[in-house]
Order: C-alpha cells, then sequence, then structure tokens
C-alpha cells in the first residue's frame, strides 16, 4: 500500500492530511477534534507512510489526539501499521534473507525498523498464546 493510497483512505475518512516540518523526534500527529493528520515533511518516503498509516489507525478509531507511547491507542495503532504494512509471505522471505536484523528486513521491505520490530513482537504473542 504506497502513500497515496493511504492519501485517498484519509479523504474517504473525512480527514485532512498536511505535512510540515515538525519538531525534532516527532514524524506526526493526528488531531481528533479537526479530523487532522500532521506528517513531517522532512521524513524520507517510507518513514512518511508508515506515520501516515499509523495516524490513520488513530483516525479510524478516533483517539483524542497525540497520546504517550504507552497508551493503548498508541499500542492499538502500532500493531495495526504493522499488520497492514507488511506481507507476511514477504516478511518470511526477508527474514530467510536476513535472520533476525531488523535493520535489514526493514530495508527490504520499505518500512522502518518500528513496524518491523512491531510486527516481530506480535508473531511472539501469536506464538506464545
Amino acid at each position: 500500500m504506497g502513500y497515496e493510497d493511504l492519501l485517498a483512505e484519509a479523504s474517504r475518512l473525512g480527514v485532512k492530511v498536511r505535512e510540515r516540518e515538525l519538531s525534532p523526534g516527532r514524524c506526526g500527529c493526528y488531531y481528533e477534534p479537526t479530523r487532522l493528520i500532521i506528517i513531517d515533511e522532512t521524513l524520507p518516503d517510507f518513514a512518511r507512510r508508515c506515520t501516515l498509516a499509523h495516524e490513520l489507525a488513530h483516525a479510524r478509531h478516533h483517539d483524542q489526539g497525540c497520546s504517550p507511547y504507552g497508551s493503548k491507542a498508541k499500542r492499538r495503532a502500532r500493531l495495526h501499521t504493522a499488520l497492514r504494512l507488511i506481507n507476511p509471505h514477504e516478511y518470511a522471505i526477508a527474514e530467510c534473507m536476513y535472520g533476525a536484523d531488523s535493520y535489514l528486513i526493514a530495508c527490504e521491505l520499505d518500512v522502518t525498523v518500528q513496524v518491523i520490530e512491531d510486527y516481530k513482537n506480535w508473531l511472539h504473542d501469536s506464538v506464545a498464546a
């Protein structure tokens, strides 16, 4: 799923997406009262796509703004992003090629290392359950 596909989805949901430079360490933010997503325009394309997918997860659930890292809404958005952007077959191939190296897998799948780590955690939790 590409960035343009995600922008089209945002439009269908009635969510505006704007790009501007954000403070260091901030990739994006969703603000529910105005149904607005802001993406850091300085991010590389793959990171902008991951960030938009993440913020759209917040929009779909009507989460109330930018919440702390450990919140339930943040964990849910991270999981939805990983499951949405990672094809299980492509992940399995990348893992066979690169072992447990999250950076190389992320490069292969054109996502952030965080998305790979979230996917790995989901796999681990799925097997443990």
